[in-house]
């Protein structure tokens, strides 16, 4: 066991990630691409949608989103890194949205958000209001 951080919210994909950009990624959810992923968390959110051929019914894939997939003991270690490789593994699509982290210690929150395409980590400033004037 080890310090846990828990991970919400999502980067949106647009236009979405096409299946020749999918399938062969690390970020990949199911066949998890072509790399070794043991240093990959984060996975695209794939949507499907039955399409009608002349050949019969096909289903296209598309990604939509990447977001951090229920994992019950998170460390959240390299976080950062992998939003930067995701981001730099498909150039000409635009990131947005972020992911809240929370870790054990009621003070441990932080962000992660994209600025000018790179990930960056933002932790809150905390302040106290003045107290002359508290009741």
């Amino acid at each position: 066991m080890g310090y846990i951080t828990h991970v919400t919210g999502q980067f949106a994909i647009a236009p979405p990630l096409t299946w020749n950009e999918i399938k062969n990624s690390p970020f990949e959810p199911i066949g998890r691409g072509a790399y070794g992923t043991a240093d990959i968390d984060l996975t695209l959110r794939i949507d499907e949608e039955a399409v009608d051929t002349d050949e019969g019914q096909l289903v296209r894939r598309t990604a939509s989103a990447l977001v951090m997939p229920h994992i019950d003991e998170y460390r959240a270690r390299g976080l950062v890194e992998q939003v930067q490789r995701c981001l730099d593994a498909f150039p000409g699509h635009t990131f947005t949205g972020r992911l809240e982290c929370e870790g054990e210690e009621n003070t441990d929150l932080w962000r992660v958000v994209i600025r000018d395409g790179r990930a960056v980590k933002i932790t809150p400033r905390i302040v106290w209001p003045d107290e002359g004037g508290a009741q």
